[in-house]
């Protein structure tokens, strides 16, 4: 007898909303697998904390990219949750659906259940949306997903704003009612001033369930198959392996790169590199392939007479005021997100929908992780939302332990690089509009040089980096080459699902997280109707 009915693999954003939705049957039997710790981390919960998590490895896997062509050949920290909650616990709090566009084109792409309609009651079936009104038919409440106003503004942001709107971007209250276009403040899954991450909105309320039990510290080396069905999986833990069985299926919801490894490993994925590492071929699919991610083009700007972050934070004195704040009225510096202010524009007139994105934040560095500058400045930073570039995800070795080869192969395409030419001149005519001359904005990244689009697209790929956001590597479909199916069965195999990130076929034009809920909750569902 299996020891289980569902095993989930990878407690992040999917794995605690289908551990919660499975559980919820009390005669399922579910195990939910996590290769990363608890998370009891205090710098989980602050907003702020994320810069003590992102490269931590007690909360971050510390991959890193390929050399990137495009970049001039640098590589990349990329940020991945290895803990209870995933990148939800680590990320940037951005509560973003995308544009119903994304959707129905997910549907034309073969994937009959996935356009906006059918997607959009999944979004507010977890929903708690603080600033909706009753009857309010786009947002939900009550549900395990909080989302709130932020708790700090900032007049260098509210300057931005109004010059976005004189350079023609529209003012939005909301940017998840399908159409994003627009400037405005993002909407956080916060609560109180404290993060919220799956594992808390999720995974907590569920585990006093005798019904399900959560593994830690659990690295899965494979999904066991026998006779074209999956029946378990391997894992290990203090240097021993441990076989747990399912009787209904597995579900890999370890993200872009996570399901993508374990595929390979596995036996599913690419024939010939699977054979270069005496794995079996099981499946020959394009597991890993397909990968897409938001690159942000990081543009700064010198700013004078303005309160910025670079200066609060700027001596011993500052930061304390900043926590004190905090600590009294869980508001200020420490309660932010990383970006505060965000825009949704169209690169230029022949666009159907906003393909640019906006992170706006009141202060500037070199790099993440490294300080910030010692002058006031500001960022904004701008991301392609529908990158043509396609890159890959590939095991490096038999072994779970070892990184895979991440390669997003950014600004490869030439309709890529010839928006973020665009990109940075629609930046350079938002800072030239008059309610920012007060601050008298002078561009330091890039800087002066040529305005060609072939210099604006090298300039782009000097200061850019990503902004988290891998998806694609497990592609679901109905044409042969997909790997999963739009019920999000693995093609090919029984009773292995894949629900995360790693299914999305086309990126979402806006940050992913709660897509990627979406994705969990109506994953649940499916399986649950597959018995």
């Amino acid at each position: 007898m299996a020891d289980w009915d569902y095993i989930i693999v990878g407690a992040g954003s999917a794995g605690c909303v289908l551990a919660n939705r499975l559980s919820a049957d009390p005669d399922v039997r579910v195990l939910l697998i996590e290769a990363g710790g608890r998370d009891d981390y205090p710098w989980l919960h602050i907003p702020i904390g994320y810069l003590y998590c992102i490269g931590n490895p007690r909360t971050d896997w510390g991959y890193r990219t390929a050399a990137e062509a495009g970049l001039g050949g640098r590589r990349l920290l990329y940020p991945r949750g290895r803990v209870l909650g995933g990148c939800s616990a680590i990320n940037g709090m951005l509560y973003l659906r995308g544009q119903a566009a994304d959707y129905d084109h997910w549907r034309q792409l073969g994937n009959p259940g996935w356009g906006w309609d059918d997607v959009k009651p999944h979004f507010l079936k977890s929903e708690d949306y603080a600033a909706g009104a009753p009857g309010d038919e786009d947002h939900g409440r009550g549900g395990e997903w909080r989302v709130e106003n932020q708790r700090l503004r900032w007049d260098i942001l509210d300057a931005w704003a109004d010059a976005a709107v004189a350079a023609g971007i529209p003012r939005t209250g909301d940017f998840n009612r399908g159409d994003n276009e627009g400037v405005g403040y993002f909407k956080v899954n916060q609560r109180g001033g404290w993060r919220v991450s799956t594992a808390k909105a999720f995974l907590r309320p569920a585990l006093g369930r005798p019904n399900l039990k959560v593994e830690t510290h659990a690295l899965v080396e494979r999904v066991l198959i026998k006779a074209g069905r999956a029946t378990g999986i391997r894992f290990l833990r203090d240097g021993a392996a441990e076989e747990p069985r399912a009787r209904r299926g597995v579900i890999l919801s370890a993200g872009s790169i996570g399901s993508a490894q374990i595929l390979q490993l596995s036996g599913i994925g690419p024939g010939a590199l699977l054979q270069t590492m005496g794995i079996p071929v099981i499946r020959d699919a394009a597991v890993g392939e397909n990968l897409q991610d938001h690159l942000q083009i990081r543009c700064a700007y010198r700013v004078t007479g303005a309160k910025t972050l670079n200066t609060l934070a700027g001596s011993l004195l500052g930061k304390a005021r900043i926590a004190a704040e905090y600590a009294l009225f869980r508001s200020g510096p420490m309660s932010m997100s990383p970006s505060q202010l965000g825009a949704f524009a169209r690169s230029g007139p022949d666009v159907a929908t906003p393909d640019l994105e906006y992170h706006v934040q009141p202060l500037s560095l070199d790099a993440f992780g490294e300080p910030l500058h010692d002058f006031p400045a500001i960022t904004a930073s701008v991301c392609h939302l529908r990158p043509e570039s396609r890159g890959h995800v590939r095991i490096t070795a038999p072994d779970p332990r070892v990184h895979p080869e991440i390669a997003p192969n950014y600004l490869s395409a030439p309709a890529d690089r010839a928006v973020a030419a665009r990109a940075i001149r629609l930046t350079r005519r938002i800072m030239a509009q008059p309610p920012l001359a007060r601050f008298r904005p002078e561009e330091f990244r890039p800087g002066p040089g040529p305005e060609d689009d072939v210099a604006l697209a090298e300039a782009a790929g000097r200061i850019a980096s990503t902004i988290f956001h891998p998806v694609g590597t497990v592609r679901m479909g109905s044409d042969a080459g997909a790997v999963v199916d739009p019920e999000l069965r693995l093609r090919g195999l029984d009773a292995l699902w894949v629900a995360d990130a790693s299914v999305m076929p086309a990126i979402t034009s806006g940050n992913t997280n709660s897509p990627t809920i979406m994705i969990a909750e109506k994953a649940a569902e499916m399986i649950r109707a597959a018995g």
